[in-house]
């Protein structure tokens, strides 16, 4: 089991498909501020809240220049249903393999833990929420990268 990616790391090469089969991989992330969240199941409670607060609060991601991507070790058409059910409208990245799971240190028994890392454009973990809890945590997400000065 590897050991949680920590402030300062960069993350891990990796390359895989999102919901729509669009290849997309670490130099994708790069080149912006980019929130990475790990989530454990499609379509499941807590992540279904995490899911649809980054949906209603992407517009202020997104004018700050900051990309977010879920991952999770479902395949892509769970991912494609979840975006649908849901109308999801970011990047949801296969990891059925559970190879970037594993990657990040975030692999359980069974599927990822809800673990969230904030990145630089150079690809540098600047901040990592080990524990998330789904409720209210974009708002955490972009007061932290305000903090971080990573946006105005």
């Amino acid at each position: 089991m590897a050991e949680l990616l920590k402030v300062g790391s960069k993350i891990p090469e990796f390359e895989t498909l999102d919901q729509h089969g669009k290849s997309i991989g670490t130099k994708e992330i790069m080149g912006k501020p980019a929130v990475i969240y790990f989530y454990p199941k499609d379509d499941t409670p807590g992540c279904t809240v995490e899911a649809c607060e980054f949906r209603d609060n992407i517009s202020q991601f997104r004018e700050k220049g900051v990309n977010v991507f879920g991952i999770s070790v479902d395949d892509q058409k769970s991912h494609k249903k979840f975006e649908e059910k849901f109308n999801l409208n970011f990047p949801l990245l296969v990891d059925s393999s559970k190879k970037i799971s594993e990657q990040f240190g975030v692999l359980g028994e069974r599927s990822a833990k809800r673990v969230t890392f904030i990145v630089d454009s150079k690809g540098t973990v600047v901040y990592v929420y080990p524990k998330v809890s789904p409720k209210g945590h974009t708002e955490e997400v972009m007061n932290k990268l305000k903090e971080l000065k990573l946006v105005n």
